[in-house]
């Protein structure tokens, strides 16, 4: 089960004064992690949205993700961002997951709008063989189409990183560079260790963190971090940084629960990636540039995925009442002056195949029909040994991410904190999830009947109101069926024997 992303909390943060915006098009940086703490609860529709600010109901990408060898991939009569941006005169790369269909060459990125390409097509991999285990085992590596057999043994966070220093560094300063890096991280990999990170990242955190599980996704975070943080110090050193729009943001919700494996954490909300609980659809970003108005704030206006393509676009100064069909708003000047709320209402997603729909409007939520795979609960990490009990207590459960900002330097951080600690300096989000009632985790069957949440008093969905508030329910079935109205039927295809590797090869490539 799946639904677009939703970014109901947003960090923005300019690192230098603002200032006048520059005479040339910004340089934009887009970068997104994956499977990183809480967002969206599963990859494609995720990157669809973000690539054609159209829900995923809209382009066929509701249901699941794409197959290795299935034969679909995000329709080609989709515009996307890539190609928006090429008529206003921008550059434009990709570097890491693509993930939105390959098994024919115009699915490629390279013939979507990107010039080039250096990553992996399918939805997961090892980070150090590049190998893609999807129903069949394949290498998958590539450079603009071409498979690149010698790079056994290189970490993909490292890889990446490279590779986006070297655009930054080799790009024409009095051009716009549209940089779209799709990292690996924090994706589980292959294999009975799917948490893989070189050794020095995972010694970090010796005798800091006691799970060894989570000690290496911390590690895997880490690395992450120093990615983000050598690709803003190629900008600083190119002189490009003065121009550029830095945004960071992640494909979907924290596979918690050890959902693949993984070791992730989206305490104290509730589910995990790939449900509708605010586990898997709540999501936080980040965007950092000069030509923010308002500095070093936080905003938690609504912000859904769809709006990042309209907003960058219009930041590049393109009119975006020109793009056609889209689902997502202009949020530049939302987010560029700290300015009121523009959205009303989200549509988390569709499924017409899992049977399951959730959608927001205003501060209430409905979740209807098969909204998860059972994880339903409510999941602290290891390190919290001995929390008041997760099912039963009635304390206040908070939560807290903080947004360190260094002016001087641009450097950002984002640290996460439980109850208890010293939030320190700069600002700090703390989820209040207010009293558990001992009744949480059975007073809402959504498979039998709709649940509704005012998630601003309640954002760990602890509280049932569907009874309270019928009219409201009710009115918000009837939004969802207006949306089904416009749906088109999903892209899924059957997984296609002709696409296993070992048929041509043995890597990952188009097939038909």
């Amino acid at each position: 089960m799946v639904t677009t992303v939703l970014s109901v909390m947003l960090f923005l943060a300019c690192a230098t004064d603002a200032f006048a915006a520059p005479s040339s098009r910004p340089h934009i940086v887009f970068i997104i992690a994956d499977d990183l703490y809480y967002v969206s609860p599963i990859c494609s529709p995720t990157r669809s949205a973000i690539m054609t600010g159209r829900h995923p109901i809209h382009t066929g990408m509701q249901v699941g993700v794409i197959g290795g060898a299935t034969p679909y991939g995000l329709p080609l009569n989709e515009t996307i961002m890539a190609q928006h941006l090429e008529p206003l005169g921008y550059r434009r790369h990709i570097v890491g997951k693509w993930h939105l269909g390959f098994f024919s060459d115009a699915y490629l990125p390279t013939k979507r709008g990107f010039e080039s390409h250096f990553g992996y097509y399918t939805g997961h991999e090892d980070y150090f063989d590049h190998e893609a285990q999807d129903g069949f085992w394949g290498l998958d590596i590539h450079r603009d189409g071409v498979t690149q057999w010698d790079l056994f043994g290189n970490f993909s966070t490292e890889m990446y990183t490279q590779e986006a220093e070297n655009i930054v560094h080799n790009h024409n300063a009095s051009e716009p560079l549209f940089l779209y890096l799709a990292h690996q991280a924090v994706h589980a990999g292959n294999g009975p260790d799917p948490l893989q990170v070189p050794q020095s990242y995972v010694d970090r955190f010796s005798g800091k963190i006691n799970d060894v599980k989570r000690r290496i996704f911390a590690g895997m975070v880490s690395a992450l971090d120093d990615s983000v943080g050598r690709v803003v110090a190629a900008l600083k050193e190119t002189g490009l940084l003065e121009n550029t729009i830095i945004v960071f943001t992640t494909d979907n919700g924290g596979p918690t629960n050890n959902y693949d494996g993984n070791a992730a954490c989206n305490w104290p909300l509730r589910g995990v990636k790939n449900t509708m609980w605010e586990g898997g659809v709540r999501g936080v970003g980040l965007i950092n540039s000069p030509l923010l108005g308002s500095t070093s704030y936080i905003s938690e206006n609504f912000f859904h995925v769809t709006d990042w393509l309209p907003t960058l676009y219009r930041a590049a100064g393109g009119d975006p009442s020109t793009l056609k069909n889209l689902d997502g708003y202009d949020m530049f000047d939302m987010l560029r002056k700290n300015g009121s709320q523009v959205r009303t209402e989200v549509l988390h997603n569709i499924d017409p195949v899992n049977n399951f729909s959730a959608i927001r409007v205003g501060d209430y939520k409905l979740v209807t029909g098969h909204i998860s795979n059972n994880d339903n609960s409510w999941y602290p990490p290891p390190e919290l040994s001995s929390p008041p009990d997760a099912e039963k207590n009635n304390d206040v459960l908070k939560f807290s991410s903080e947004l360190k900002v260094n002016k001087k330097t641009t450097d950002l951080s984002v640290s996460q904190e439980s109850q208890g600690r010293s939030p320190g300096s700069g600002q700090a989000i703390v989820v209040n999830c207010g009293p558990k009632p001992l009744n949480a985790s059975v007073n809402c069957v959504p498979e039998k009947s709709p649940c509704l949440f005012h998630i601003p008093s309640d954002p760990c969905e602890y509280n049932n109101l569907a009874g309270m508030y019928p009219d409201k329910v009710q009115e918000l079935l009837k939004r969802i069926d207006q949306y089904r109205s416009t749906m088109v039927p999903p892209g899924n295809k059957p997984k296609d024997p002709k696409g296993d590797p070992f048929l041509h090869g043995g890597d990952w490539k188009p097939w038909m």
